[in-house]
């Protein structure tokens, strides 16, 4: 191995504190699991005051607040039934949007006509017309809108990026992603089209998108061969009775992209299935390869080091990368506050929808391809 080459890819990882001079008012739509984790990083900022929250549900909200009102510093938050009643009623400089991915645009647009910056939660919505929704309202806003996929902030995702940009592959050509569970059905909403629209796509097929698309510059995406399937969500034998009575999502998709540049995409994600993963992600291209272990979420952690596959001096090796250990306050920390941190100063979203749209755009159309049993190019509205 050389270590000329390895040090490429070797870096020793500090945290960097932002701090603005100015408070955020700031509220949160939605409060399920997942917002426990937005709750939790805005409570370690010192310039932030949560002062609202909303929830569809009666006294959802008030018990949610209450598990984290340890202190007293959310004695004056106040509660709402829907967001429209949070936005309408309080002054805010962000909100974070945690619903059920079919609300997603809906809160995200009212939120950007109320002249809000929106911290939304992934996937960015269900389908490739809402999302060009979501575009246009921010666009006239002039808010922004990121998108809540905290891996941006890893620093061995950053190292996927990293390798790729570097040119030590070459041209990308080819690639391989997804991943998932032998068992890891959820429940709640995450199950019907009602609630969620699209099922494990939604949840963690968007994470392994991104990861790979963001490393090669999130490339137009051009046709889709899709295939859906719901043989485990809907089967008792391997799902709750109750959950499988009602689910009518996918557990497994797969799909053939081809996106600008030649550059082919083979995508299969799962819930659920008779194996461990349906493989790990693959990047290969004219100089050399990059293999990911595969893991079940893609959510921020790798499951173990990358391989980059390729020749020196004549001789085929492999340089493994080493794992970066995390430090610092967490990925849904980093998220949290990069978003303010870029509402303070100005700039783009960290996560912005201009890439999130071609994300959400291809598992819009591997659910089209795979109702029509055919490839079908992808068509996204003008913005």
């Amino acid at each position: 191995m050389s270590d000329a080459v390895l040090n490429q890819f070797t870096q020793t990882v500090y945290e960097e504190e932002k701090n603005s001079e100015r408070r955020f008012k700031v509220g949160i739509i939605g409060t399920g699991w997942i917002a426990e984790s937005h709750i939790e990083s805005y409570l370690q900022m010192d310039d932030v005051d949560i002062v609202g929250v909303a929830d569809l549900i009666p006294g959802k909200a008030e018990k949610f607040i209450a598990r984290y009102n340890k202190d007293g510093k959310l004695d004056n938050v106040h509660y709402y039934p829907s967001h429209k009643e949070l936005l309408d009623s309080e002054e805010l400089d962000a909100v974070s949007v945690c619903t059920y991915n079919k609300t997603h645009a809906e809160c995200t647009i009212y939120a950007l006509e109320k002249g809000v910056n929106v911290l939304l939660e992934k996937p960015m919505c269900v389908t490739t017309e809402e999302a060009v929704e979501i575009m246009k309202a921010e666009k006239k806003s002039g808010k922004i809108v990121s998108v809540g996929f905290q891996p941006r902030g890893d620093e061995n995702m950053k190292m996927v990026k990293k390798i790729v940009q570097s040119g030590e592959l070459g041209e990308i050509y080819y690639i391989q992603t997804g991943g998932g569970r032998r068992r890891g059905i959820p429940n709640s909403t995450f199950i019907e089209e009602k609630t969620a629209g699209i099922g494990a796509m939604g949840d963690i097929g968007c994470y392994s998108l991104d990861m790979v698309l963001n490393a090669i510059g999130y490339p137009k995406p051009l046709t889709v061969t899709g295939y859906t399937s719901d043989f485990f969500g809907t089967n008792p034998l391997y799902n709750n009775p109750a959950d499988a009575a009602r689910f009518n999502v996918e557990d497994f998709a797969a799909a053939f992209v081809r996106l600008e540049g030649g550059i082919i995409l083979d995508f299969r994600i799962s819930w659920a299935s008779h194996i461990d993963s349906p493989g790990d992600t693959i990047i290969m291209g004219k100089k050399g390869a990059l293999r990911i272990p595969a893991t079940e979420c893609w959510n921020g952690e790798m499951s173990g080091p990358m391989t980059v596959y390729h020749d020196v001096a004549g001789e085929q090796v492999q340089t493994v990368i080493p794992l970066i250990e995390s430090k610092g306050k967490g990925l849904f920390y980093k998220k949290c506050r990069s978003f303010l941190d870029a509402v303070a100063n100005g700039d783009k979203a960290p996560v912005p929808t201009s890439e999130i749209l071609y994300n959400q755009a291809i598992i819009d159309h591997i659910v089209k391809s795979a109702k029509l049993g055919k490839e079908i190019p992808v068509v996204i509205p003008e913005i």
